[in-house]
């Protein structure tokens, strides 16, 4: 009779312990040789799992048997033939038509007949069983890990797996890297392939061995991964949902997602180091945007703005402006933001005073958002409840679920922000820095630079006339008239002083404020301290660098 001999090894964890490819094939042949009745058509070899139906081997030979090229299957036990029940039927039933005629096995004698087919059905139906129970503990093993904040199997770049407490913690050498890189994208702006460079040549970010493979130098690709995984963050996004983690986070929630967006932002006019007001700036005269192109004038280039609208027929008479008179005027306009030393002492002393009263009120914020995530949690035990109960389907489980995770991560970042005290004199500190250093910045600051300060500090700037009209970004519009009422240091009572009053509005009721004080000490740490003040990230230690051509022949 003929017979295919099948053997198949999966890759998942209900294998582990089942023998290799090879060991069942050199047992099956040397049970095969003692049966000369037995001839085998061709040994067919498999890496898939059982548990879902769609092997493509298998299905090409029970095709072929069905094609009458064999009569018999030939193989280690029942469960390398089936562990679910569609492949066990078709088995079961190609027996009971007498296409298939016989099959083998090395730990069970099967005969074909009536019993013989319900002890095989009843051995299919324990592989099954075993599968299904095993995903299930895995489920469930995997889930008790999520509840206490651990993400199950192997922790990500920059962390590792700690074994004797069977939990995620920094790893000493890459976490610091995985800090800086993120600092680079979203602090820096670089771009990710920009980062990643600097990451590969600076640093000498090398990834760790793997699999039996050397550490390569940082691939773009897995830089990408990395700055677009909230794993980072601190939370745990698995199967759909999204888990309070314990592991330390490198990057903070807000910034993270501050960085998504930019990266799903393509702009439509794209600025460069050269060109760095191209798009910023509106023509007064017809509303279109500046851009800008240069000129070459014996020997020297130069570079001038211009309303964009320029084709024949409808060409904007707004004459152009060269770059350095344009830098001129946003100097101007920076030096009218800087404060007399005596107003600013005055500020800072009544700004402390009211520091300590924001001091107190942050301790009542506090108490409440810890009340409101208790409320969260109680919600959350009382919907499980309701599901227990039958009185809530899986939609509307998973909806309320979702909607009290989101709350949950929403009131926790809050708490984090509330605890660690960040109270309004130091945003106010930024503030005056800011306003009283951005001209000494700008002069010598770089194109991208120069964008970036004239976007923090201004507000619709608008080129007519050759003369360029720049508002004061709030709260700047009221630094910049308390500079033009030199009497306010005559008689100062921050109680009762109408421009301090206004400029603690300002700062309470500015758009967005949150993000407005965050490039604010971001524009401090980077103009003041530089990068390396921001990032300070070690090298490597101790890894080895690939071997070149030239190596190899040395």
């Amino acid at each position: 009779m003929k017979y295919f001999l099948y053997c198949r090894k999966s890759s998942e964890a209900e294998d582990r312990q089942v023998l290799s490819i090879e060991s069942q094939r050199a047992d099956l042949e040397r049970r095969l040789l003692a049966m000369p009745e037995v001839e085998v058509v061709e040994i067919i070899e498999e890496s898939r799992s059982a548990m879902t139906p769609g092997r493509p081997r298998f299905d090409a030979m029970v095709a072929r048997i069905e094609a009458a090229e064999a009569e018999g299957i030939a193989t280690w036990a029942p469960d390398r033939l089936a562990r679910n029940s569609i492949d066990g039927g078709r088995l079961i039933y190609l027996l009971d038509r007498g296409v298939l005629k016989d099959l083998k096995f090395s730990t069970y004698t099967f005969e074909n007949n009536s019993q013989g087919k319900f002890m095989l059905q009843i051995m299919f139906g324990q592989s099954k069983y075993y599968s299904d129970a095993l995903s299930e503990n895995v489920k469930r093993g995997n889930r008790t890990k999520l509840e206490n904040g651990w993400r199950p199997n192997r922790a990500p770049l920059g962390y590792r797996n700690d074994r004797a407490t069977r939990t995620i913690v920094a790893d000493p050498v890459y976490f610091p890297l995985i800090e800086g890189l993120f600092q680079l994208v979203a602090n820096r702006g670089c771009s990710i392939r920009e980062a990643t460079r600097i990451a590969r040549d600076d640093w000498g970010f090398v990834t760790p061995p793997a699999h039996g493979k050397p550490g390569v130098p940082l691939p773009d690709s897995t830089a990408h991964r990395i700055v677009t995984d909230p794993f980072y963050t601190g939370v745990i996004v698995w199967d759909g949902r999204t888990w309070p983690g314990k592991h330390p986070p490198a990057v903070r929630l807000e910034t993270f997602e501050r960085l998504q967006a930019a990266l799903r932002w393509t702009p439509s006019i794209r600025p460069t180091t050269e060109v760095p007001y191209r798009g910023l700036i509106q023509c007064g005269r017809c509303g279109r945007a500046v851009t800008a192109e240069h000129k070459q004038k014996r020997a020297r280039r130069y570079l001038y703005y211009h309303c964009a609208r320029r084709k024949l027929g409808d060409r904007c008479p707004e004459p152009s402006v060269e770059a350095k008179a344009l830098d001129g005027q946003i100097m101007d306009f920076l030096r009218t933001l800087q404060m007399e030393p005596g107003l600013h002492d005055l500020i800072l002393t009544s700004f402390e005073r009211r520091d300590h009263e924001l001091a107190r009120l942050n301790s009542t914020h506090r108490a409440t958002l810890a009340a409101a995530l208790r409320d969260v949690d109680r919600q959350a035990d009382e919907l499980t409840t309701l599901k227990l109960r039958g009185q809530l389907t899986d939609a509307e489980f998973t909806a309320q679920r979702g909607r009290l995770d989101a709350e949950r991560r929403e009131i926790t970042a809050r708490l984090q922000t509330a605890q660690e005290g960040a109270t309004g004199i130091e945003p106010l500190r930024d503030l005056l820095r800011v306003s009283n250093q951005a001209a000494d910045w700008f002069s010598r600051a770089d194109g991208e630079e120069k964008r970036m300060i004239l976007k923090l500090v201004g507000s619709n700037p608008t080129l007519a006339g050759k003369k360029l009209s720049i508002q004061a970004a709030i709260p700047f519009v009221e630094v910049a008239k308390m500079n033009a009422c030199p009497s306010l240091l005559a008689d100062w009572d921050a109680d009762r002083n109408g421009a301090f009053c206004a400029l603690v509005e300002a700062m309470d009721q500015i758009p967005k404020r949150d993000e407005f004080m965050r490039q604010l000490r971001e524009a401090c740490a980077y103009f003041e301290e530089g990068l390396t003040g921001v990032i300070n990230v070690p090298k490597v230690p101790n890894v080895p660098k690939r071997r070149t051509t030239r190596d190899k022949i040395r």
